[in-house]
């Protein structure tokens, strides 16, 4: 029953940072599904099949504000599709401590950015 609570606790908090700042949930659901003892390469599936309901809802409200580029969000995602096959490839592929390491380089690195970014403003 904890999982399940902690789930939607998560799929929530997922939902407003998706709303907030036009990212996934995937930064916090990976995290918290290798804390609760799932396997990373099961977190991070579940985190892309967790995507498609976000991206559903978010791109409505924001389209009702006309906020969307079609035509750069359909580049972008053709893109993706092309090169999820190989994601997936290779996330099989490696150990998954490695996979573990990989994804907090990436974390780091996004923060890097942002900080980066805002340290002139």
């Amino acid at each position: 029953m904890t999982s399940l609570v902690l789930a939607v606790l998560l799929g929530l908090l997922a939902g407003v940072v998706a709303g907030l700042f036009g990212v996934g949930g995937g930064i916090l659901f990976v995290p918290t599904l290798v804390a609760l003892h799932r396997g990373q390469l099961h977190a991070e599936a579940t985190s892309l099949a967790a995507i498609l309901p976000t991206v559903a809802a978010g791109t409505w409200r924001q389209a009702r504000d006309g906020d969307v580029r079609f035509r750069a969000a359909l580049l972008l995602g053709l893109d993706s599709i092309a090169g999820v096959g190989r994601g997936v490839q290779l996330a099989t592929a490696l150990p998954e401590v490695w996979l573990r390491r990989l994804f907090a380089v990436l974390v780091f690195a996004v923060a890097a950015n942002i900080a980066w970014r805002n340290r002139r403003d």
